[in-house]
């Protein structure tokens, strides 16, 4: 009787074994061609000399636009894929004390300008100097013209050719006010110096705080720095924004093409040269690769920091920053994870 027990306890062991390499064997593996993420012994050391965590990024780097000011959001001018042109308004603030504040100071001006003196001593002096002014004065009315034109084309109620009859009228504008500041310069380094009235004192102090005033004016328009396309809006229309926010009211960037910032595992580090060819895989995109040039290799060996989007978060790896130049768009969207091989010298591909 216990020799049978035992026999059927040898049975139920053998069967439990057998069950569980069936187990074992069926259980997915990883293959080198799968995008293993980096450290992975599964790389395939014949192919590739290394791979790499990266995310994808526009060409210019996502350039994140903070308030210039304190102020509501009146409204909001783009949306989301919008390409915009540098120095196109993206969104518009309102601010009542800075309207006051550039009433007050342009009113101040006319007196000031009004007051001063008619006589003809120093006339051609105030000639240049009221040349160059006005000329400053022009740039800022042909600014707010293209503000007005770019925001009626993206309502529909205006045309990309009244657009750009604004913007060539402000490029030539700009162009006049530097040729008159220009002139100015130069009538001061060759006229002898002169004491200016207590009337024309007054006049270039009003000439001061109006500047200021149409600087402060012009900051409730917050513009794009470069062409690009509108990535992120983070804000509303009646929302406040300030400079200390933690996040950008905009994010913008120029996608027209992408590049790769990858994190390259120190033990790696030596191997990894400026124009080493890379592949870049997406588990988006299974079996669709993208070739890269590496640009730049970080001096400096940091704590990786590659997380979630939007977020910053430390691992226990130490990397080194590479930047990859991608020979096309391909499928990729901004954001993206990836991963990065990085070919093996004479590897074919």
């Amino acid at each position: 009787m216990a020799a049978l027990t035992c026999h059927r306890i040898a049975l139920a062991v053998a069967a439990l074994t057998g069950l569980a390499a069936t187990m074992m064997l069926s259980l997915p593996t990883t293959s080198a061609q799968e995008s293993p993420r980096a450290g992975s012994e599964t790389l395939d050391r014949k192919l590739w000399l290394a791979v790499a965590l990266g995310r994808v990024e526009p060409w210019s780097g996502e350039i994140r636009i903070g308030s210039p000011a304190i102020g509501r959001v009146a409204e909001v001018l783009v949306k989301i894929n919008d390409t915009v042109f540098a120095g196109e308004g993206l969104l518009r603030l309102e601010d009542d004390e800075v309207k006051t504040r550039h009433a007050k100071a342009e009113l101040q001006y006319s007196l000031r300008k009004r007051a001063r003196s008619k006589d003809a001593k120093g006339a051609e002096r105030r000639r240049h100097e009221d040349a160059a002014y006005d000329a400053e004065r022009s740039v800022i009315e042909a600014r707010a013209v293209v503000d007005r034109a770019a925001a009626a084309r993206r309502a529909g109620s205006g045309s990309e050719g009244d657009l750009q009859s604004a913007r060539d009228r402000l490029a030539r504008v700009q162009q006049q006010m530097e040729q008159r500041r220009r002139e100015l310069v130069k009538f001061e380094a060759d006229a002898p110096a002169t004491v200016p009235t207590e009337l024309e004192g007054q006049l270039a102090m009003a000439r001061v705080d109006l500047r200021g005033a149409e600087a402060a004016r012009d900051n409730l328009i917050v513009r794009a720095p470069l062409a690009g396309t509108v990535l992120q809006i983070n804000i509303r229309a009646g929302e406040l924004a300030t400079p200390s926010a933690p996040q950008p009211l905009a994010v913008l960037g120029d996608v027209s093409k992408l590049r790769v910032r990858a994190e390259l595992d120190e033990r790696d580090y030596g191997q990894v040269k400026i124009g080493h060819k890379v592949v870049v895989r997406s588990a988006a995109f299974r079996g669709r690769d993208v070739a890269g040039t590496v640009s730049s290799v970080a001096p400096v060996i940091d704590a990786g920091r590659i997380g979630a989007r939007g977020q910053r978060t430390l691992t226990d790896v130490n990397v080194a920053e590479v930047v990859i130049d991608l020979t096309e768009r391909g499928p990729l969207a901004v954001g993206m994870k990836v991963d990065v091989y990085f070919a093996r010298e004479g590897a074919s591909q």
